[in-house]
């Protein structure tokens, strides 16, 4: 399986809290991070189901750009 990289601007704890529940729905509990310690943001997504454009269009609905990588 192959893991679906985003450069994010979800830049702090605050910013994973309110992102969480979007990414739990679309692509399961456990199958993303984000690390906020490097200097894109990194968020990986670990599910095959979903598209990188889904992804994309869900985090731009709740305020969060999320460009594949």
């Amino acid at each position: 399986m192959e893991n679906k990289l985003f450069k994010t601007n979800i830049n702090c704890d605050s910013c994973k809290a309110k992102v969480t529940n979007t990414l739990n729905e679309l692509v399961g509990e456990d199958n993303w991070t984000v690390d906020t310690t490097t200097p894109i943001k990194l968020l990986t997504i670990d599910n095959e189901a979903v598209s990188a454009s889904t992804i994309s269009e869900a985090l731009s609905k709740i305020g969060y750009s999320a460009i594949a990588i």
